[in-house]
C-alpha cells in the first residue's frame, strides 16, 4: 500500500520536473545549429533535447540488430546454440529483475505478489529452486502451509538447497507433534549442516527428550567448539545430561558405569543438587565417605535441600542420632538461618529424643512458612513430648490443606514434579527445573507426602517410621473417632468387651451428647483449656527446659478426649519419627 502510493507520487513528481524542464527549454533563447559542408541545420533547444533522446534510441537499436545478426551468421557457420543463447540473455535479464521483485515484495509482507514474481523469475530464469525459497517464505507468511511444504520438497531435489528444504519440512512436523519423523529429518539436516545452531539446537532437545543422553551430549559437544554456546552453560548442561545418563544406567544394572558418570556430572556442576547426591552416593560405594561428604556440602552451600541431607545420613547408615547430630553440625553452620536447616536440626533432635531442642530448631517457621512437612514436624514434637491428642490433631488437622512447600517447579511452564528430572515433563524444556515454592494455587494434600525425610535409622526403622505417621494422619481426618467408636460398636456385638456400665445405666455422657467442636483447622476455641496433668507437656529428655515459642489459637487441650483416643489406639514404642 505504502509502496504503491510512493510510486503514484513519484511519477507525478517527474511528469512536473519535465513539463517545468520543457518549459524553460522553449523560453530559452538561441538554440543549435549544425554545418556539415553546405548543409546546415538550426534547431530550438526543446528540438534539440527531442532529437538527442530519438538518437540514443536508435544507437541501441542499431546495437541490437547487429547483436541478432552476429547470432545469425554464428548459427550460419555451425554454431546451433547461438541464437539460444542470445534469447536467453533476453530472459536472464527479465527473470532476475521479476527475482528482485519478489524479494522486495516479501520482505514488505506482500505475500501473495512474491508468490507470483517467484513464479514468473522460476520461468524465466529456468532455475526452480530460486523462485521455490521465495515461494516457501511467503507462503508461510500468508499461511498457506501446503504450498510452502510443496515448495520445500522441490527444494529437497536439489543438493545446494537440500537442508533448507529438509529443515523446513521438520519444523512443520515439529508443530505436528510428529517427533520420530522430525527427529529422522533433524539428524539428516544435521548431517548435512552440523555447524548450523538452529539445527544442533533441534537435535539436543529431540535426543533428550527421547533420553538419548550420549547423542544429546555429542551435539553439546559440538555446539561447543562451533562457538554456539558459552562453556560455563555448556558444563552445566552437559552436567544435567549426565544425571539423566547415571539414572538410565542405574536402572539397567550397569552401576560401575553409573557412579562414574555421576561423578563427572558433579565435577562439571557442583552446584547441581541431582548430580551431588548420585555422585556422593558413588563415592559411599567406593568407600571414599570423606569425599562424599564434602560434595554435599558444597552442594548445601550453594542451596540447602532434603535430598542433600537424606544422603549426607546415608553416609553413616548405622551410627546413633546424637552422633548424627554431630556429624551434620558442621553442614548446618553453613546457613544457619536457613528454613531448611531448622526443619532438619529439628528432626535430627526429635530422632534423639530431645524434644525441646527440636521445638527449639524449628523457631516460628510452623507459623511464618507453614506447608505440610514443618506442620507434620510439629505433629510429631508434640505426640512425642507427651502433648495432648487435641494439639496432635490441630497441626495435622492444619497441615492436610497447607501446602506442600518447596518442590521441583518448571520455571517455564510451573509445572510440579515429583523428582528432578533433565527435561520438564508438560513443556518438555530442557534444564528448566528449580527448586522453589509453587504459585499460590498450587497446593497438594498430605496424600502421596514425606511428613518427615527418612534420614534417620535403618530400612526397617524408616518403613515402621512411615506406617505410624500414616496412622498418625488417618486417626486426625474428620470421622476417624467415629469409625473408631463404631468398630468397638461392632467388635462389643460379636463378643468383644462390652460398653462402661455408666453407659449401660445412664445413657451416653454430656461428653457425647454435645456437637463436635472439631473442624479442618483445629479445636474450636470455646473449649475451657483443662488443667495440665503431671508430666504432660514436659520435654522428655534429659536436658534443661527452653523458652518455647507461642501456639496458635487454633489449638486448644481436650485431656480428656486425648485419654480416651490413646487407649482406643496403640501407640507404637518407637516410631522413628
Amino acid at each position: 500500500m505504502l509502496w504503491t502510493l510512493f510510486k503514484t507520487i513519484l511519477f507525478f513528481v517527474l511528469v512536473a520536473a519535465a513539463s517545468l524542464a520543457a518549459s524553460l527549454l522553449i523560453d530559452t533563447s538561441g538554440g543549435v545549429r549544425i554545418v556539415l559542408g553546405s548543409i546546415e541545420i538550426n534547431m530550438s533547444p526543446l528540438m534539440s533535447v527531442i532529437a538527442l533522446m530519438v538518437l540514443m534510441a536508435v544507437v541501441l537499436i542499431v546495437l541490437k540488430a547487429l547483436s541478432l545478426l552476429g547470432a545469425v551468421f554464428s548459427f550460419m557457420a555451425g554454431n546451433e546454440t547461438a541464437l539460444s543463447r542470445f534469447m536467453e540473455r533476453n530472459r536472464q535479464g527479465r527473470g532476475f529483475r521479476a527475482l528482485s521483485e519478489g524479494l522486495t515484495a516479501l520482505a514488505s509482507g506482500e505475500g501473495a505478489a512474491a508468490i507470483k514474481k517467484a513464479e514468473r523469475a522460476g520461468r524465466l530464469l529456468g532455475r526452480p529452486e530460486l523462485a521455490n525459497l521465495i515461494t516457501a517464505q511467503a507462503a508461510e507468511a500468508v499461511g498457506d502451509r501446503r504450498r510452502a511444504e510443496e515448495a520445500y520438497k522441490e527444494l529437497i531435489k536439489d543438493r545446494d538447497t537440500r537442508f533448507v528444504g529438509v529443515h523446513g519440512i521438520m519444523r512443520h512436523r515439529l508443530s505436528d507433534g510428529d517427533a520420530d519423523t522430525a527427529l529422522k529429518l533433524a539428524e539428516t539436516a544435521y548431517a548435512l549442516k552440523p555447524r548450523h545452531g538452529d539445527m544442533q539446537d533441534a537435535v539436543l532437545l529431540i535426543r533428550a527428550r527421547r533420553r538419548d543422553w550420549a547423542g544429546a551430549r555429542e551435539v553439546l559437544r559440538s555446539k561447543l567448539k562451533c562457538g554456539n554456546l558459552p562453556r560455563d552453560v555448556h558444563r552445566r548442561r552437559d552436567a544435567v545430561l549426565a544425571v539423566g545418563q547415571a539414572r538410565d544406567l542405574l536402572e539397567s544394572g550397569d552401576a560401575a558405569e553409573a557412579h562414574k558418570v555421576a561423578i563427572e556430572a558433579n565435577r562439571l556442576s557442583p552446584d547441581l543438587i541431582p548430580a551431588a547426591v548420585m555422585a556422593s552416593r558413588a563415592h559411599v560405594a567406593g568407600g571414599a565417605t570423606r569425599h562424599a561428604a564434602k560434595v554435599l556440602s558444597h552442594a548445601w552451600r550453594a542451596q540447602p535441600h532434603p535430598d542433600i541431607a537424606s544422603a549426607m545420613a546415608e553416609i553413616e547408615s548405622g551410627e546413633s542420632p546424637s552422633r548424627r547430630i554431630k556429624r551434620f553440625r558442621k553442614m548446618l553452620r553453613i546457613h544457619p538461618g536457613h528454613r531448611e536447616t531448622k526443619l532438619i536440626e529439628a528432626e535430627l533432635n526429635i530422632a534423639a529424643g530431645d524434644f525441646a531442642a527440636a521445638r527449639t530448631a524449628m523457631g516460628d517457621v510452623a507459623l511464618s512458612e507453614p506447608d505440610a512437612r514443618a506442620l507434620a514436624i510439629m505433629a510429631a514434637i508434640e505426640r512425642e513430648a507427651g502433648g495432648s491428642e487435641a494439639e496432635v490433631r490441630g497441626w495435622l488437622a492444619k497441615s492436610l490443606s497447607a501446602p506442600r512447600g518447596p518442590q521441583w517447579v518448571c520455571d517455564r511452564c510451573q509445572h510440579i514434579h515429583e523428582r528432578w528430572e533433565p527435561v520438564c515433563e508438560n513443556c518438555e524444556a530442557l534444564d528448566t527445573l528449580s527448586w522453589s515454592t509453587p504459585p499460590s494455587g498450587s497446593i497438594t494434600t498430605m496424600a502421596g507426602v514425606e511428613v518427615v525425610p527418612l534420614i534417620v535409622g535403618t530400612v526397617e526403622a524408616q518403613l515402621e517410621s512411615a506406617a505410624a505417621a500414616a496412622h498418625l494422619i488417618g486417626s486426625a481426618t474428620p470421622g476417624a473417632a467415629g469409625d473408631a467408636q463404631s468398630r468397638e460398636r461392632d467388635d462389643g456385638a460379636d463378643g468383644g468387651d462390652p460398653p462402661p456400665p455408666e453407659e449401660e445405666e445412664n445413657g451416653p455422657g454430656p461428653e457425647a451428647e454435645a456437637p463436635p467442636k472439631e473442624a479442618a483447622g483445629g479445636v474450636g476455641a470455646e473449649a475451657p483449656p483443662p488443667e495440665p496433668q503431671s508430666g504432660e507437656g514436659e520435654p522428655q529428655s534429659g536436658g534443661s527446659a527452653k523458652a518455647q515459642p507461642p501456639r496458635p489459637d487454633w489449638v486448644a487441650d481436650d485431656a480428656e478426649a486425648g485419654e480416651r483416643d490413646r487407649q482406643q489406639r496403640p501407640r507404637p514404642e518407637d516410631s522413628g519419627v
